[in-house]
Formats: structure tokens, C-alpha cells, sequence
């Protein structure tokens, strides 16, 4: 049997179709919170009615500046109601918003505001600012309360909705052009990754501009009619058990770095949760563990990137069995090829890959055409079981060769996570010329014995796959959002004394 499976087709959008109105379908007639930004000191709160008026005005603000559809508005804002304000209220004109990391500088804004050519950059204080020639205007959700609503701008639901930008992982950050009708291929999360119903109440644990938080956190919640909760810029990760609780949060998404440090916190009971959303990076099965023993709730996790969104998963209905990844969200077409494109069969290590027919895959990266083809291929290396799970390998350029053998860094990475460390990563070194050896980096508040590190690498892992090297540092190197650039590991590389 072939690593291919094709549960379509996904619903079909009309032809005349908006994004920010079939997100807010539903807002004039719920009597309740859409948003909460959590504040130790003070929360701040919208109704569903408040973020209709406040989009549908902003819309007509933006238009009565003489911005036309297809226009881009750069967003520098930080986790503040401004942000999904201004970022439905672009998409409601048919303009099109351009969100970006408030931790950018100067240089690195100023370099992606010259790939998107933003007609308007609309800011808050203190956030660095791109040496550019458009208009500069900060947010005004004041006035924005006071204006006529404008009309939803209806058209083509494969017309420039948003665009995003990837990690940069392997390289300087893509600009994503995403179309209205992604968020139809969002339909199949909310109950095959997600779970989510309408009496929920979703604490997303990142930063607005991510798009596991702006999809996760704020327009998944949204559709359904519940309720979004957000903490404040700034929160620290020893905060976040108390704002669960205080908050009744019956969901919380977050990277599995943050659910390691609340594992570490002491976590007051939270009888409201029902489960936990990982996506960002693998979820290692022994941290799973660890958060089901804790809480007796269990963690969901969903894979997907920048370009496609989520597109496996497991969830509440199906969880994954351990160690995978998930199944396939039914709608999707998904496969794992060989280097010539072809399925592989299914137990064989591949790449895998995504229909270019999927509704939630990107227009284009901005200055390149449309994915040809059959497929989108994602870069990842994963193998698909007999019954359709599927386990992530890591990114293709991430495998390592040891002893003549590929192996998955995350492999090595799971021998290590029942040790008192916030992350690790493992890689290859070169300690001299010529010679390469296996390595594995990690965070911890202190070292770890060698022998301890040993031990565990000799009970999980065959001879082969051990490191050879380890080194504790203060802190990986990371993405904006907080994914780990294996390749800034070797120059970190410290020979024993």
C-alpha cells in the first residue's frame, strides 16, 4: 500500500467571497467575550458586537485614507487589540494586511517592507520602523468606534487576502501570499486537531503576529464563536499557569516549549481544561507523557507550516498513537514521495507532501510563481503507518548521517527529554577536519553529568545514533518564533578540554 491518502473534496467558496466576513458571520448575533488580553493587572476585554463595530469601522477608516483593494498595510504592533482589528479590517476592504514581529530591528523590517511594497504602515510606539515611503499612522480604535461600518468587499476567493512570512529556517524569510479562501481549509481543524466548540475558551500562548497564533488563537475561535484569550506583551512563561486558572481557559495552545516550562511551574488545578494544541516544532512523546500525568489532559498536536497551515493532526476524537504526528484532516490530499516524485509505500521514509489543490496552500511566495505540479513538496521527511499516521522526521536538510545511515534529529533529540532540560537539539560537528561526529546541544539551568546524558542515550538510541559530543548552552539559537536553527549550532561546537 502507498503512502497517499485523498479524503476530498473540501467545500467549495462562492465566487464572490471575503475572509474577515466568513470569520465574523456569526458576531452580530453572539452576547459574549471574542477577546480577552489577560493582564496581571487588569484584563482587557472585546464582545463579539464591539469587534464587528470596530472592524467594520476601521475598514471604512483605511478606505477613507484612499487605499484601494489590494493595497498591503505593514502591521508593527504588538499583542494589543489594534492588532486583529486592523488585521479583519484590511481583509474587510479588500486590502491587504502584512503582519510582522514587533522583535524585528530596524534592518530587518526595512528589508522585508521593501519585498511587499506596503502602500501604509500603521504602528505602535517603540517598535522599530522600516526606512520607507509610506505613510506612517498609528491605531485609533477610539475612532475607529465612531465611524459608519463599511461595506464587506466581496470578489475572487483566490485574490491577495494576507501575507506572512516563514522562520527562515534554512535562509532569509519568504514572503507568503495567502488567498480569502484559506480559511475554508481551517473548517477541518476545529474538530479533527483542535476540538473546538463554541462554549470554548481558546488560551493561545504566542505572540498575535504568529500564524499559529493569529489561525490557532484568534480566527478559529472566532468561527465557531468562542471565546479568544491572549496574554498580554511580555507575559513570562511563570505567569501563564496562574492566568489559565484565572481565566477558566478550557483549551491552550502553545509551542511544546512552553508546555516544558509549565511542567516545571507549579501548576495550580485547572478543572476547565479539557486538552492542550502543540504545533510550532515535534512534540517529543515523552513530554506528552509528562503533561498527561501532570494534568490528566492530554496533548493534541498538528503539523503544518507557513504555506499550507495545518494539514495532519491528532484531537480529542482520534488522538495520535504515540510517537506520530497524527493522521491526515480529512479534506486533504496528502502523500510521501521519493526523490522523483512518486509515492513511496507506506513504512518507507519520504517527503511529504501536500495536493497543490489544497484550498489552504499559498498563492506564491512573493517574487516566484505558483507551486507547479501535483504536489507541494514541504521539506519535511516523514513515514506514513499501515493505518495512515503519520511520523515527522524532521526537515530534510536537518537529517544526519551516522555511520552511513540517515536518522532523524528528533529521534535522538526524544532519548533526552525525560532529563531536567528546556530544549536540546541534536546536529552534526566537525571536531577536525574531515571528521564529523553527532552531537547534541542542549538548554538547562545547569550542566548535566556525562554519565547521566550517556545512560539515557544507551537506553534509547542504537550505538549509531548516540552522540558522540555534548554541550550544554545558556541558549539555543532560535527563529523569531522560537524555533531552533540547528544550523547555528556548529559554530557554537566547543572541543573538550
Amino acid at each position: 500500500m502507498l503512502s497517499e491518502i485523498d479524503t476530498r473534496p473540501f467545500p467549495v467558496a462562492p465566487p464572490a467571497f471575503n475572509l474577515a466576513g466568513h470569520v465574523l458571520a456569526r458576531a452580530s448575533v453572539l452576547d459574549k467575550p471574542a477577546l480577552t488580553l489577560l493582564h496581571p493587572e487588569g484584563d482587557e476585554t472585546l464582545s463579539y458586537a464591539e469587534l464587528l463595530r470596530l472592524t467594520r469601522g476601521c475598514a471604512g477608516a483605511l478606505v477613507a485614507m484612499g487605499l484601494a483593494p489590494g493595497d498591503r498595510i505593514l502591521l508593527r504592533l504588538g499583542n494589543s487589540l489594534a492588532f486583529p482589528i486592523l488585521y479583519l479590517g484590511a481583509i474587510w476592504a479588500g486590502l491587504v494586511p502584512v503582519p510582522t514581529s514587533a522583535a524585528l530591528t530596524q534592518g530587518e523590517i526595512t528589508w522585508l517592507a521593501a519585498l511587499v511594497r506596503p502602500r501604509l504602515i500603521v504602528a505602535e510606539p517603540g517598535i522599530a520602523l522600516p526606512d520607507h515611503p509610506a505613510p506612517l499612522v498609528p491605531p485609533d480604535l477610539a475612532g475607529w468606534s465612531r465611524l459608519p461600518p463599511a461595506d464587506l468587499h466581496l470578489g475572487d476567493p483566490d485574490r491577495e487576502a494576507y501575507i506572512v512570512f516563514t522562520s527562515g529556517t534554512s535562509g532569509a524569510p519568504m514572503a507568503v501570499s495567502h488567498a480569502h479562501r484559506a480559511i475554508l481549509a481551517r473548517q477541518t481543524m476545529h474538530r479533527h486537531w483542535e476540538g473546538l466548540e463554541e462554549a470554548d475558551r481558546l488560551l493561545h500562548a504566542g505572540a498575535l503576529n504568529w500564524t499559529y497564533t493569529l489561525g490557532t488563537g484568534l480566527l478559529d475561535p472566532w468561527t465557531v464563536g468562542a471565546t479568544a484569550l491572549i496574554p498580554a506583551a511580555g507575559t513570562p512563561a511563570p505567569q501563564l499557569p496562574a492566568l489559565l486558572a484565572r481565566a477558566g481557559a478550557s483549551i491552550l495552545a502553545a509551542a511544546p516549549g512552553v508546555y516544558r516550562q509549565l511542567l516545571r511551574a507549579d501548576l495550580p488545578p485547572l478543572p476547565r481544561l479539557r486538552h492542550g494544541l502543540s504545533a510550532g516544532e515535534s512534540l517529543p512523546p515523552a513530554l506528552r507523557r509528562q503533561w498527561r500525568d501532570r494534568t490528566g489532559t492530554d496533548l493534541h498536536e498538528a503539523l503544518g507550516m507557513s504555506e499550507v497551515s495545518t494539514y495532519l493532526s491528532g484531537s480529542p476524537a482520534r488522538p495520535a498513537p504515540e510517537g506520530t504526528s497524527g493522521y491526515p484532516q480529512p479534506g486533504r490530499h496528502l502523500a510521501i514521495l521519493d526523490d522523483a516524485g512518486h509515492p513511496v509505500p507506506r513504512g518507507t521514509a519520504g517527503e511529504l507532501a501536500v495536493s497543490t489543490a489544497d484550498p489552504g496552500l499559498m498563492r506564491h511566495y512573493l517574487g516566484h510563481p505558483p507551486p507547479q505540479g501535483p504536489w507541494f513538496r514541504t521539506g519535511d521527511a516523514a513515514v506514513m503507518a499501515d493505518d495512515g499516521a503519520i511520523t515527522h522526521l524532521g526537515r530534510r536538510d536537518d537529517l544526519l548521517n551516522a555511520g552511513g545511515f540517515r536518522v532523524s534529529p528528533a529521534e535522538i533529540e526524544a532519548a533526552f527529554h525525560d532529563l531536567p532540560l528546556t530544549a536540546c537539539a541534536a546536529t552534526q560537528v566537525e571536531p577536525t577536519p574531515g571528521t564529523t561526529i553527532l552531537a547534541l546541544f542542549y538548554e538547562a539551568p545547569c550542566e548535566i553529568a556525562l554519565a547521566t546524558l550517556r545512560e539515557c542515550a544507551e537506553k534509547a538510541l542504537a550505538r549509531w545514533k548516540q552522540p558522540r559530543h555534548y554541550q550544554r548552552l545558556d541558549a539555543l539559537p532560535r527563529t523569531g518564533t522560537g524555533k531552533v536553527i540547528r544550523k547555528g549550532l556548529g559554530a557554537r561546537y566547543r572541543r573538550p578540554e
